[in-house]
């Protein structure tokens, strides 16, 4: 197995990274560490499609409310290193918040405007602001031809999608679909805080889910659709639920007569810890 090289600071990256050479297609996946099969499935997938896998581990506060898991977000540099050691990986930048931001929290950051605003947005203000500011920070570092990020992140991967075509980053996005465990739950770093009870009860959100992929298969109407995920996840006593959503690539609810894909939303609450997960399915209407 190949062990990735590890950076620390920019001007080891960029030493790393050297000139750009003619023919050669560099890839990037962003992580906040705490890795699992799903940051692997990314790495691999990138690796499928460039010559030279960046990883970036980097646990960025301005993504994090002031009451949220930042003190206590699980973090395991060696651990993540052993494990991406012959997935494919090439080099690993794992800066720490003065690399990232030198001149403290920064004044100008990117706005994620409406789209941050909604699902996510309406819970965690100011969240979409802070993904969007590090991850255009580290195209800059990084200089990938492609991006990969998770469909789990959904809404996520929408505001990434729209700042880079608003903002002419040349870069690809790709999205790479949501890893399962046996039991249904999607992957999760946060996973790690649930107890066997509170992991039991996580299993409704992938319930609600394939509940509304079925409704949308047999043509029920936008309403119906969002409601069949909402019964499941209301007959769960375990479960605190933030929002079931059907919306369109901006985040927006979809109309009730709509038809075409659209993506299936969910938050909720199991014990202390929040959990999110969406399915793409295809709106029919009967």
């Amino acid at each position: 197995m190949t062990t990735p090289r590890l950076v620390r600071t920019r001007s080891e990256l960029a030493d790393a990274l050297g000139p750009a050479r003619a023919g050669r297609t560099r890839a990037v996946v962003m992580t906040m560490g705490a890795l699992h099969e799903g940051h692997l499935s990314l790495v691999r997938a990138a690796r499928e499609r460039a010559d030279e896998v960046v990883v970036t581990i980097f646990v960025n506060p301005l993504q994090f409310g002031p009451a949220e898991d930042l003190d206590r977000y699980p973090r395991d540099l060696e651990g993540d290193l052993a494990l991406l050691a012959g997935a494919g990986a090439d080099l690993v930048f794992a800066p720490d918040v003065a690399q990232v931001y030198p001149d403290g929290d920064p004044v100008v950051r990117v706005s994620a405007g409406a789209l941050g605003e909604r699902l996510e947005g309406a819970h965690r203000p100011g969240h979409f602001d802070g993904v969007l500011t590090v991850v255009l920070k580290l195209l800059h570092l990084v200089r990938p031809d492609v991006a990969l990020f998770g469909r789990k992140d959904a809404q996520q991967l929408m505001a990434v999608r729209r700042m880079v075509a608003d903002l002419d980053v040349p870069v690809e996005v790709v999205g790479v679909e949501t890893v399962r465990d046996d039991d249904g739950v999607a992957l999760s770093s946060r996973n790690a805080y649930l107890d066997a009870e509170q992991r039991a009860s996580a299993r409704a959100l992938n319930r609600a889910l394939r509940a509304a992929q079925a409704a949308a298969g047999a043509g029920a109407p936008a309403d119906e659709v969002r409601r069949a995920a909402a019964d499941v996840l209301a007959s769960e006593p375990g479960v605190v639920v933030d929002y079931v959503a059907l919306v369109d690539d901006t985040a927006t609810d979809v109309a009730a007569d709509a038809t075409g894909p659209a993506v299936l939303a969910v938050a909720a609450r199991v014990g202390t810890t929040r959990l999110i997960d969406n399915v793409t399915l295809t709106l029919e209407g009967r």
